[in-house]
């Protein structure tokens, strides 16, 4: 097998010039091989036609790669001025199509192919000179200037793949066949898929900061699992199994088809693979630049949609429960396929990638992986997991919207690489994603396993619900600490020398004091009005992790996780359970505690006295209950008739603290230590933040 045509670049060395012309190299390499690729436009109107409607025409992504390097490089602030500003605005940015029926009908007035081919080699000279002139200390971190460099090398690789998707797509009168880009020859009878056995054990995903690789920013972070034994195709699905799903009317029967992949066939009235094309009863296969004869031991290449419904329609046909793998499962077969990564490929690529032997996918059994085939390389892979963040994920301040929009649960990742992948697509860390109605290079393998698909968070985009989660359980900001932590602190240290067997949480919010206390009793129960709110305790107990975002400024957010194992809570988290209630119409079970803690609840109730006036009931002799509260009274929660202080009575003042003696003082005794302040502070913006003080008062059950 031969080299790839573009080395991975390692990030690390001892001689910071060698690494220096290394950089270069590899960025010339690169600017030139996606230079080559639009030789295959075979006539003017090429670059100009859309080969789908969801996309820009060809020379959009001529001019967008040159852009996306000017446009990073003035963000990082590395040159003083725009090279060309009115084609960086019209580069800038190109369709991400949200659904399949989303059609785009803007025109845009298109430059001429001269004048970005002009353009490009400003940029390439510009590019050149900061490689030449910049300081260089090794290891390139992703804070360094550098990594600019590099997110442009690595941005260009994919739209070298994502262009020469889009060739496949034009009409072929449109295009030529480019030597640089020959195909594969070797063709053949396809065969026969069997299931293997894939051993169990555990797998880690997640990029380390100081890996000597150019990463993408959701490839950090640190994702552990345990896999059960699974069983997996031996072979990427070839043309030829997947013949028989379309003879037999596969896309035909909706009953093979996911909800939204129904949808899809029935909007686009597909009938086979995008890139078969029938031809007098004969199947072709349509490549960058040609059509043959099916190569039928290929692996085929669909959107996930149409992987999902031959699973469906294979699993009937074999009694067996198939599926795409997940990405613990593929990367299962990747730690076990004996591959060292990409960085070591100094002789020889072993695999269809990199353009090492062929601008198109290959015979399935020709590239042997341990005891699969084609593990990586070929045509991707397509798995059932839509991308999400692995903890610790931070989002590069100078490409924020690279991978943040994915998170959706509409974006599915594919794994492996393809014939033409190079760089950080060539490594096992790679985590690309795609909407499930994307045409990529890209296959499937199938597996029947007993192991669940791993759960990805949807991110809880509800304001007040990440306000409040970030509030309990985010950052500490301006040096004020977590109250909700402090609150159940003050409880516990309260209750010194009493028996703490049962507590009670009320208006727990989103659940941290709840967790907290749960580090010293056995039993809590955390109550709120707000099923938003107690869904995140609930999932939280469920699955240890609670995902969100926080408004940064105006439309921007950031994606922020929850983690009860990064907390120190996992162990008593069981300990906890949550219910929807109304705090001033509690039911009769809810008594007997040993501890009450209603932490700036009252001045948001509608009935605040009533509460108040039940609450000793549920409370043994002896307990405490602890509450704190801005008083921050306002019609909208708590009519002004219920107002408990902060008012004029008889001409003089009556504050909420004079009400709570009032109404407390039968059945409770004032604890020594009360009342006493405790500030808060609560995030909105990263500009806004609320800075509030509550009082705590601690009383004793008589």
């Amino acid at each position: 097998m031969a080299r790839t045509r573009i080395a991975a670049l390692r990030l690390d060395g001892e001689h910071a010039e060698q690494k220096r012309e290394e950089i270069r190299r590899t960025f010339h390499a690169t600017f030139s091989l996606y230079e080559q690729l639009f030789d295959h436009l075979a006539e003017p109107a090429a670059w100009y036609e859309k080969a789908i409607p969801l996309r820009h025409p060809l020379i959009f992504y001529f001019g967008h790669s040159a852009t996306f390097y000017v446009n990073k490089l003035q963000v990082a602030g590395l040159i003083g001025q725009r090279l060309d500003p009115r084609l960086e605005s019209v580069f800038a940015v190109g369709v991400d199509e949200m659904s399949w029926d989303d059609l785009d009908e803007t025109h845009y007035d298109w430059p001429s192919v001269d004048d970005v081919r002009q353009y490009r080699q400003q940029v390439r000279e510009l590019v050149d000179g900061l490689i030449r002139e910049m300081p260089l200390s090794l290891p390139i971190t992703w804070d360094s200037p550098w990594w600019v460099i590099l997110m442009g090398i690595e941005h260009e690789n994919i739209h070298l793949e994502t262009s020469s998707v889009l060739m496949r797509q034009l009409p072929l009168s449109r295009v030529r066949p480019v030597e640089a880009f020959r195909p594969w020859t070797s063709a053949g009878a396809a065969p026969d898929n069997i299931l293997q056995a894939v051993a169990s054990g555990a797998v880690r995903l997640g990029k380390e900061r100081a890996d000597p690789r150019y990463g993408w920013d959701n490839e950090y972070g640190l994702h552990q699992a345990a896999l059960q034994t699974f069983h997996a195709s031996r072979f990427l699905v070839s043309n030829q199994e997947f013949l028989a799903f379309v003879e037999q009317d596969g896309y035909s029967a909706s009953r093979w088809w996911s909800v939204e992949g129904d949808r899809w066939r029935r909007f686009s009235q597909a009938r086979h693979p995008t890139f078969w094309v029938p031809d007098q009863g004969v199947w072709r296969l349509r490549l960058i630049a040609e059509e043959r004869p099916m190569p039928w031991n290929w692996p085929v290449e669909v959107n996930a949609l149409e992987a999902d419904a031959f699973c469906r329609w294979k699993s009937a046909q074999t009694g067996q429960s198939l599926r795409l793998p997940s990405e613990d499962e593929w990367q299962r077969l990747r730690d076990l396929s004996g591959l060292a990564d990409c960085a070591a490929w100094d002789d020889a690529v072993p695999g269809n990638i990199g353009l090492a032997g062929g601008c198109s996918p290959c015979r399935v059994d020709q590239f042997k992986q341990g005891n699969f085939y084609d593990v990586i390389g070929n045509v991707w892979q397509w798995t059932a997991t839509p991308i999400y963040p692995f903890p610790g994920f931070e989002v590069h301040p100078l490409y924020d919207d690279f991978t943040v929009p994915t998170f959706d649960q509409q974006h599915n990742l594919i794994k492996g690489g393809s014939f033409i992948s190079f760089g950080n697509e060539m490594q096992q860390e790679a985590r690309y994603a795609f909407r499930r109605h994307f045409f990529q290079h890209a296959g499937f393998r199938y597996v029947t396993s007993p192991n669940a698909l791993p759960e990805v968070p949807v991110y809880e985009s509800d304001a007040l619900v990440s306000q409040y989660a970030e509030f309990h359980y985010g950052r500490e900001y301006y040096g004020v600490p977590n109250f909700a932590v402090e609150v159940a602190r003050i409880a516990v240290e309260a209750m010194a020398g009493k028996p703490l067997r049962r507590a009670l949480d009320i208006g727990c919010a989103v659940g941290r004091s709840s967790f907290e206390l749960a580090r010293h009793c056995p039993e809590v129960t955390g109550l709120d009005f707000s099923a938003r709110f107690i869904s995140v305790g609930v999932q939280l107990r469920e699955r240890g992790h609670f995902s969100y975002t926080l408004t940064e400024e105006g439309e921007l957010q950031s994606y922020q996780t929850a983690d009860l194992a990064a907390l120190g809570l996992t162990g008593t988290a069981h300990r906890v359970h949550f219910f929807q209630a109304d705090a001033c119409n509690l039911r009769p079970l809810y008594r007997d505690y040993d501890l009450v803690i209603a932490a700036n609840l009252i001045d948001r109730l509608h009935h605040p006295r009533k509460f108040l006036e039940d609450i000793a009931d549920r409370i043994l002799p002896g307990g405490l209950l602890v509450i704190t509260s801005p008083y921050t009274w306002l019609e909208e929660y708590t009519a002004r008739t219920e107002w408990l202080g902060g008012f004029k009575r008889d001409g003089e003042n009556l504050s909420t603290f004079d009400a709570l003696r009032e109404i407390l003082s039968g059945p409770f005794r004032l604890r020594d230590d009360s009342p006493q302040d405790l500030s808060f502070v609560i995030r909105e913006t990263a500009r806004k933040y609320q800075h509030s003080i509550a009082q705590v008062t601690v009383w004793e059950r008589l």
